[in-house]
């Protein structure tokens, strides 16, 4: 598996930082509770969805006593191997448990039962794994649920009529597979909308997707595509830069998974008709929250639903939509 030396060295200065903050000799909590550091990694670092996710984490660092969370992960969304690395590395440096957001709902089982056998235990966040008695909980959107959404939503502004292309993700992704398989499961149920294209993958980075996109719109010209769905923030605004390059932004129909700056802003102007949209704040807390709550030992559901709403230019300025598309990301 592929590691850099550039990679290397953040490990091992994230080791010495774990192996610093690891004392035994720090003081216990204000309410008698044993100290307990948290690794939480996500699957990048760039994207305002992980910096959410951090922002929630933090919230739950801040109050719960004697909490304190390590966070790390890769630079872009497609690094497995230093994904895979920065949980042995936690593993071995005797943190007392993991909160997970998995690059691949497969190739991270294996450091996942590995951590759980040294006993420090896991939850998953906002992407399963496909190994439910690996974890202690799964804390995510429904994210079939998410795409059904959107596809009922593109089916209705379209009338129930027209040509539509999905864009994927990438291989492995258990979030995004789930979103892409709503979406088309929904498609399936209205007759009169054909998806022309759903074999089409964006990849990690908004660089990846611009070009993807652009090679699908070369594909389908003018009249020849009525709508598209994109699973997710990068795919998204790589899509809507691809549209506007090519004098087709508005267009199009044009729903998408998340948000960001670029996508609200494309929103109030209608070149995007809607935004599925989670609560990542809520996901990163709630996280933490249940990881605290197992090792202090209390029940834990199995499953968190964190919640998905369908936003529009209708109810932007809603005042639960509005916390949801800004973040405090502090």
């Amino acid at each position: 598996m592929r590691r850099s030396s550039a990679g290397a060295f953040l490990l091992g200065g994230l080791w010495l930082a774990v192996a610093g903050c690891t004392s035994m000799d720090e003081p216990p909590s204000p309410d008698g509770a044993r100290p307990l550091k948290l690794a939480v990694i996500p699957k990048a670092t760039m994207h305002v969805f992980w910096k959410s996710i951090h922002a929630g984490a933090r919230k739950a660092e801040r109050e719960l006593p004697g909490v304190s969370i390590l966070w790390q992960g890769p630079a872009i969304e497609d690094d497995r191997g230093a994904q895979i690395s920065l949980v042995e590395t936690f593993v071995q440096a005797r943190v007392d448990g993991i909160v997970l957001a998995p690059l691949d709902d497969k190739a991270l089982i294996a450091p996942v039962r590995a951590a759980r056998a040294a006993g420090i235990p896991t939850v998953i966040i906002d992407s399963a794994l496909a190994d439910p008695q690996a974890y202690v909980s799964f804390v995510a959107t429904d994210n079939f649920q998410g795409g059904v959404m959107a596809g009922r939503h593109l089916a209705k502004i379209l009338n129930d009529t027209g040509k539509v292309v999905l864009l994927r993700y990438q291989v492995g992704s258990a979030s995004n597979e789930n979103r892409e398989r709503g979406f088309l499961d929904e498609m399936a149920r209205h007759g009169g909308i054909e998806v022309v294209s759903s074999n089409q993958y964006g990849g990690p980075t908004v660089e990846t997707a611009m070009k993807a996109s652009e090679a699908l719109l070369a594909k389908f010209g003018p009249g020849e595509v009525d709508g598209v769905f994109c699973v997710n923030e990068p795919l998204a605004w790589g899509m809507l830069r691809a549209l506007v390059a090519a004098g087709r932004a508005g267009q199009i129909k044009f729903v998408a998974f998340d948000t960001s700056g670029p996508l609200l802003e494309a929103l109030k102007k209608g070149q995007v008709d809607a935004l599925v949209v989670q609560d990542p704040i809520r996901m990163g807390y709630e996280g933490v929250r249940s990881l605290v709550a197992h090792l202090r030992g209390e029940k834990v559901e199995k499953r968190i639903d964190t919640g998905v709403v369908l936003v529009t230019r209708e109810n932007l300025s809603d005042g639960e939509i509005d916390r949801l598309v800004h973040p405090p990301l502090e």
